[in-house]
């Protein structure tokens, strides 16, 4: 696949996309210490801050959800690669405070290696930190292992409830066990057409045929053994959704929050269309679905497709994931 972008040099594309989007967002975030996003106007210290760490080139996420009511910081490594742990360390020494701080972990190797890292640091140093890790994939299987299930886009919605608990100054355990039940109850499947391309070199990440689409794929493309022949848009919902419904183990008189998170090359008209079956289907089976979201939040470049992200929620999360934020893209009234 040629690669066609509108970039400079391919060494800057980090530094040069954080500052854009502290440029573009300077009444929401700003940029310290040239890899850390965070808060532009920061919430106050008696509060538990929240924060997270992650590879660039899947915007918005993750600085795109810095703001009031959801993430403090935002710790942002190179293109599909981890910041170090002492990037990360760095975080925590700004945010150290008596009320502590909370950890978001995608569960990937090298975001687990320097999130484990940084906490051993950390306790060193005397500062509280609790960690989530964050593994609703369910590619691999229902019954995977957590350790096994790699952490998608439901880390957005996760940062949104966890970031309203500590808008309205609940105490680290509360909002640690807040964030472990919803985390315990979302569940991610992610499917390609088209993968996407490396943007500092161009590389090909995965191949599929114009006839397949593969179900399961990773974050960065990563193969998920669900390689099949194209199909429609309800036929793929249906798929997706009996396994995530397996997962969330959601059943008549439950309610559902339901996220079509688009890839970076899917039109917004397919994931309304996929939605509708989704929602469809989960109304005739007597489940509740709450109004939920339709757009790109974790991205893998240009790839085609689109992650089905469904959370059995009950009425403290759906009240934090309606509670009032402003982050960059993700603006709620409360």
């Amino acid at each position: 696949m040629a690669m066609k972008k509108f970039l400079n040099d391919p060494a800057n594309l980090t530094t040069e996309l954080l500052e854009g989007l502290a440029a573009c967002y300077k009444d929401k975030v700003k940029l310290v210490n040239e890899r850390i996003v965070v808060r532009a106007q920061p919430k106050c210290s008696c509060k538990v801050a929240v924060i997270t760490l992650g590879g660039s080139g899947h915007e918005p996420a993750l600085s795109g959800f810095v703001g009031e009511g959801m993430l403090d910081a935002s710790v942002v490594g190179d293109i599909f690669a981890a910041p170090g742990a002492q990037k990360l360390f760095e975080a925590f020494e700004m945010f150290q405070r008596p009320a502590g701080i909370l950890l978001i972990t995608l569960n990937h190797n090298g975001d687990r290696m320097s999130a484990n890292k940084a906490l051993r640091m950390a306790q060193k140093a005397g500062i509280l930190v609790k960690e989530i890790v964050v593994h609703e994939d369910i590619a691999q299987g229902i019954d995977t292992p957590i350790e096994d299930k790699r952490g998608l886009g439901g880390c957005i919605p996760l940062i949104k409830v966890v970031g309203a608990a500590a808008e309205a100054g609940q105490s680290l355990d509360q909002i640690w066990a807040l964030g472990s039940r919803f985390n315990d109850n979302v569940a991610t499947l992610s499917v390609a057409l088209r993968t996407a391309t490396h943007p500092q070199n161009g590389g090909e990440i995965g191949h599929l045929a114009d006839d397949e689409m593969e179900i399961g794929m990773g974050q960065h493309g990563e193969g998920g053994g669900g390689i099949m022949p194209v199909k429609s848009a309800n036929e793929t919902a249906e798929i997706m959704l009996d396994r995530l419904m397996q997962a969330t183990k959601l059943a008549s008189g439950d309610r559902a929050f339901l996220i079509i998170n688009g890839s970076g090359a899917t039109t917004g008209m397919e994931q309304l269309i996929v939605y509708r079956r989704a929602a469809q289907v989960m109304a005739d089976k007597g489940i509740t679905v709450i109004p939920g979201i339709v757009d790109e939040i974790l991205t893998v470049q240009e790839m085609a497709g689109f992650q089905m992200i469904l959370a059995k929620v009950d009425t403290e999360i759906i009240c934090a994931l309606r509670a009032k934020s402003n982050a960059p893209y993700w603006v709620c009234n409360g």
